[in-house]
């Protein structure tokens, strides 16, 4: 089954493709300008050019459905909703932490706590078991202080993301690691796409929304005066 990947939920805009569960191609590039409005349609075709399929040949679609970018989710989840109408094609989403676990599973971690920076002292985060990966706690909205995941203390913990830097600047867990050079990619998003398709877990094209976590927070206007 060839299968299309998206993830726009960062600042890495990633497009993957696969076949049987084999990644053929990826194109992807991290930029503090969040490009994806200008890249991800580029990468596509890059990543068909480079796995020798067309567009046509595609049987799913997959999108890293957030947390993340309120404005990087909405070109992806458009685009993604689109090749889908397109093609006639089902749609997968994936929680964007978890591609970022992917890489770290089956290395003698207890635990694996992705940290996606929002605003401030807030990260986007969720805890998984570090050997199967399995969620121990949910996706939420976290505020960091020298409390937040004292429970892991004495666990081999680490912490991925572009929220780790400030996260190793205030918890009080000298043992615990911190990878801030990492993002969601769309490789990382096939073991768990290939699940849902086999379990039918598939996406209503026509109601289906990023996971954004939080409600968006644009400039307000000020009233003018009477």
């Amino acid at each position: 089954m060839k299968i299309l990947y998206l993830e726009t939920s960062s600042k890495n805009c990633s497009v993957a493709v696969s076949d049987n569960g084999k990644l053929l191609c990826l194109c992807e590039e991290v930029s503090e300008n969040y490009k994806q409005s200008e890249s991800l349609h580029t990468f596509v075709e890059w990543a068909l050019e480079g796995a020798g399929i067309s567009m046509k040949e595609i049987e799913a679609v997959s999108l890293g459905k957030g947390p993340g970018s309120y404005t990087g989710l909405r070109i992806g989840a458009a685009s993604a909703k689109g090749f889908c109408y397109g093609l006639k094609i089902p749609l997968v989403a994936v929680n964007s932490l978890e591609s970022m676990i992917e890489p770290f599973l089956g290395n003698n971690y207890d635990f694996i706590v992705p940290l996606i920076d929002a605003r401030r002292m807030e990260v986007y985060t969720a805890v998984y078991d570090g050997e199967t990966g399995m969620e121990i706690s949910e996706t939420e909205a976290k505020i960091l202080d020298e409390h937040s995941f004292e429970e892991f203390r004495n666990k081999k913990v680490i912490f991925v993301g572009d929220g780790a830097e400030k996260a190793r600047e205030i918890l009080n867990l000298p043992d615990a690691e911190f990878r801030k050079d990492i993002y969601p990619s769309a490789q990382y998003l096939i073991k768990k796409t290939l699940e849902k398709l086999n379990n039918k877990e598939l996406e209503d094209i026509a109601y289906f929304e990023p996971f954004y976590l939080k409600d968006f927070h644009g400039v307000k206007k000020k009233k003018s005066e009477e």
